[in-house]
């Protein structure tokens, strides 16, 4: 398991492992911690963004829609013996919503047995973060 955050507004991760990419989910339609003073210089690995993002229900709707298509996914690739996949999170500025489910999901995915989970943060890797 390959997980990406980035930004929409940059470019999209591309598949390294050449099998056409995997999937890419968008963020932008959740709260948005970036548009507040408070969160601008902060990421998504910070507490208090999690706390704000937490305290919303299209999040934990979002997370685990996510996590179902995920793990069905996963399941069906141990079975057939396919050992990439590649899951990518986009935000606007990829700082804060993108880097909160790559973390979610990182720890989800970690629980199964035989997946191993690498993880980026394509702006933040800009950022020096």
């Amino acid at each position: 398991m390959r997980i990406f955050s980035f930004s929409f507004h940059r470019q999209m991760p591309t598949d390294e492992m050449g099998n056409g990419g995997g999937f890419v989910f968008d963020a932008r339609s959740l709260p948005n911690p970036g548009r507040e003073e408070r969160f601008r210089t902060m990421t998504g690995k910070d507490a208090a963004v999690a706390e704000y993002l937490d305290r919303e229900a299209s999040v934990h709707q979002f997370l685990t829609n996510v996590q179902s298509l995920v793990d069905e996914s996963v399941s069906s690739y141990q079975r057939r013996g396919f050992k990439n996949l590649m899951v990518s999170f986009g935000c606007t500025g990829g700082q804060h919503r993108s880097c909160i489910w790559r973390k979610q999901l990182a720890k989800h995915l970690r629980a199964f047995a035989g997946v191993e989970v690498a993880v980026r943060h394509i702006e933040l890797e800009k950022m020096g973060r």
